[in-house]
């Protein structure tokens, strides 16, 4: 198959994996990284603002079409391309969806990747130590969050219910990244939010795109 799908961005962005576990799910053919034409874009580069004009990732490039933002990304692969329907036909079953991934990507993205993960990742205190103090002012949030998290999935096989959607690829690398850090077992659990985290792990999609491949 002619790989005609580029997600642009570093694979180990919880975004760009959003969008790539939305692929995996389709059967889409796809590439990814910081060089769609073969030549190395710099991240806030001229060339990264021409294809995202706020110099984020992921964006899209199809054909000759750009696209950013996940959430439309995911969307608009799901119409354009045959496979499992990552959305519902129901326009308010539709609508709960989308509702979820704005939550996702704002709210929850924000108390776990931002406040959290990036801490660890890429700490920022003198001589590059992880600032522990800062860690402990983010710890509220995230466990609100992922209490949050426990409430929707509410014992269903995915977020939004009984079906794979966009939502779980949006969730997902969140959840894997979480629970890959020193305290993130005890954050995550032992009950059904670290089940809902082993099974996306174990469909063919997680074990293409996770971290723990």
């Amino acid at each position: 198959m002619k790989h005609d799908v580029y997600i642009f961005g570093p694979a180990f962005s919880s975004f760009v994996r959003s969008v790539m576990l939305c692929c995996e799910e389709k059967g889409i053919a796809y590439r990814h990284g910081m060089s769609p034409k073969g030549q190395s874009i710099a991240f806030k580069s001229p060339e990264h603002l021409a294809i995202h004009p706020y110099g984020k990732v992921p964006a899209l490039l199809h054909d000759d079409k750009v696209l950013f933002e996940t959430s439309t990304i995911c969307r608009y692969l799901d119409a354009s391309f045959k496979g499992p329907a990552l959305q519902p036909d129901s326009i308010l079953e539709r609508a709960q969806v989308d509702e979820c991934c704005a939550e996702i990507s704002t709210y929850i993205d924000q108390a776990l990747i931002r406040d959290l993960v990036l801490e660890f990742a890429f700490p920022k205190g003198p001589e590059g130590q992880i600032r522990q103090d800062r860690i402990e002012k983010t710890l509220p949030a995230a466990r609100q969050a992922l209490r949050r998290l426990s409430v929707l999935l509410d014992k269903h096989p995915f977020i939004c219910g009984q079906n794979y959607t966009i939502a779980d690829a949006l969730l997902t690398p969140m959840l894997d990244y979480v629970e890959l850090l020193p305290i993130g077992k005890e954050l995550i659990g032992t009950g059904y939010l670290q089940d809902y985290l082993n099974r996306m792990r174990a469909r063919p999609s997680g074990l293409n795109v996770l971290s723990m491949n």
